[in-house]
């Protein structure tokens, strides 16, 4: 297969999916320039105009992974239920998680030593967060959820597909468990357990 001529999109995403690969299957210490770019079968000179340095590409990484995620949560309907709209919410969650495992881990957890997202890293990670945020919110708006900061409900939320995700990713779900049914049916009963005793009994 003759390399790539142009360091163009294609490849830069191509590259990022393999350093994430490396990282999520053989740890920090595998992600070296030049085995990246021998995986790719392309040059450490396109990886360096790419990314610059190791840094770089960490962090080119870590945004990349939330770019994903913040679309796919983006894309979710809303259907005017804040509970359905947690649900679903919740489910997309997982689905981002699932395209991408190879991104998962250094979205969410210390996978490389000494990381630390930058500026635009941290506020890609927030936007992704808003999606949530603003569900919350307008359940609060609404009155149908206790009288809590919006910030506990929305981090409850995400505890638990987080939770979910992470046992399932690391292959840690019981074997009868069946993640479909079992994570809508989780999710649902955690948001509605925020409800007010009024709307929960309506």
């Amino acid at each position: 297969m003759p390399r790539p001529k142009t360091h163009d999109e294609a490849l830069r995403v191509k590259l990022l999916d393999r350093a994430g690969v490396l990282l999520s299957t053989e740890g920090p210490k595998a992600l070296s320039l030049r085995k990246l770019a021998a995986d790719v079968d392309t040059s450490t000179t396109a990886v360096y105009s790419l990314f610059g340095s190791k840094p770089d590409l960490v962090s080119a990484l870590y945004i990349e992974g939330f770019r994903r995620f913040g679309r796919r949560l983006a894309a979710v309907p809303r259907t005017g239920d804040p509970i359905e709209d947690l649900v679903q919410l919740g489910l997309a969650y997982r689905a981002s998680a699932l395209a991408d495992p190879h991104l998962y881990p250094i979205m969410f957890t210390k996978s490389v030593p000494g990381f630390e997202p930058n500026e635009e890293a941290v506020r890609l990670a927030a936007e992704a967060a808003n999606a949530l945020a603003v569900i919350v919110q307008i359940g609060v708006d609404a009155g149908v959820f206790i009288d809590v900061p919006p910030t506990s409900i929305a981090v409850g939320c995400w505890g638990i597909v987080h939770g979910l995700v992470t046992l399932e990713l690391n292959g840690n779900l019981p074997p009868d468990f069946e993640p479909e049914s079992g994570y809508a049916a989780a999710l649902r009963a955690n948001a509605r357990g925020w409800l007010k005793p009024e709307v929960f009994g309506a």
